[in-house]
């Protein structure tokens, strides 16, 4: 069933839904979702979460309104922290920066409609807006906790020269209790910069145990998911680490987490979670069975083989992702040719 909603539409509902408690997104990301509602007349979606689950149970709907007032009734029966529910891991940031995605894609896709009818003008502004979105998502990137440090470096590698040319006047001023200073400031500013550069490297070299596409399940609360983003550490807010108990997990804050989309038929109000690697686990054996969420067909173009998703190009260039290519069997080479 094809439906049409509005951006705005879309993102209440997502907020709505898939809400954190004890986090609210920072006033530069609100301003930019009011840019796009703005901006953004319809999105065209082929499925949303409404059609999904009203095409299983109609009355389900109703159900989940209810069940977003009375709290989430699932508890995991792993062996994590029974006071906890999957809906501490519930990240509207990670849901609003899939949003944002949509929305540069879909911008790029008007702006090559609007240069292929020969509409210089609505390509320029279309181009325009997309080029300011754009800019304000690196300028999120580099907010994000842990991934700044090679901006950080390069501050403070231009702060220790200019500390130096003030050294270099002060000693020829014989002003020698202002160059003391100085030295000291120069002293910590390349310890510092010695540490974010490393911090830097650390994070640009980072190994993920999971991959864009990749079916997964939690393995605490049991549910299953499609892993569709990564960060080098935990980027959240601090509120939302204490909702989640980050500092409880065995690895911290200081590992991978998955952004990942979270099966709408097994929980149609979780919708988009952000997950610590060491809460994931990979199927025993290949997951070929039926997966429903509504981002999949925009950031997916479909299941291999092995029933994981093949991400698009755009989002393996978002989070600088290889392309996966399922490992060949040597035993389907041999074929059935071996014994006469």
């Amino acid at each position: 069933m094809a439906q049409t909603l509005s951006l705005s539409a879309l993102t209440g509902t997502a907020s709505q839904n898939g809400g954190v408690r004890g986090s609210a997104p920072s006033r530069r990301r609100r301003q930019l979702l009011n840019v796009i509602s703005k901006t953004q007349n319809q999105i065209k979606w082929n499925n949303c979460v409404q059609s999904l689950i009203v095409k299983r149970n109609p009355n389900s709907l109703r159900r989940r309104e209810t069940s977003v007032r009375a709290g989430w009734l699932f508890k995991g029966s792993g062996g994590g922290d029974q006071s906890l529910d999957a809906s501490s891991e519930r990240s509207e940031t990670a849901n609003e920066d899939i949003l944002i995605f949509f929305f540069q894609l879909d911008l790029a896709t008007r702006v090559q409609y609007a240069l292929n009818m020969e509409q210089y003008d609505i390509a320029q502004q279309l181009r325009n807006k997309l080029t300011e979105v754009e800019a304000e998502i690196v300028r999120q990137q580099e907010e994000k906790r842990g991934l700044s440090s090679k901006s950080e470096a390069q501050d403070k590698a231009i702060s220790i020269i200019r500390l130096r040319a003030e050294l270099q006047n002060a000693i020829e001023n014989e002003n020698y209790a202002l160059a003391a200073k100085l030295r000291d400031e120069i002293a910590n500013l390349e310890a510092e910069s010695l540490a974010a550069t490393a911090k830097a490297l650390a994070h640009g070299n980072a190994k993920y145990a999971y991959r864009l596409g990749q079916k997964v399940r939690h393995k605490v609360f049991g549910y299953r998911a499609v892993v569709c983003g990564m960060d080098p550490l935990c980027c959240e807010s601090s509120s939302w680490m204490e909702t989640a108990q980050v500092e409880k997990l065995s690895w911290g804050p200081n590992q991978p987490f998955y952004q990942v989309l979270v099966d709408v038929h097994e929980d149609p109000n979780l919708l988009v979670a952000y997950v610590a690697e060491e809460n994931l686990l990979t199927p025993d054996s290949p997951d070929m069975g039926r997966f429903d969420h509504p981002y999949i067909s925009f950031l997916f173009y479909g299941m291999d083989s092995a029933g994981d998703f093949i991400p698009i190009k755009q989002l393996r260039e978002k989070f600088n992702r290889p392309r996966y290519e399922i490992p060949i069997d040597p035993d389907d080479n041999e074929g059935n040719g071996g014994d006469a």
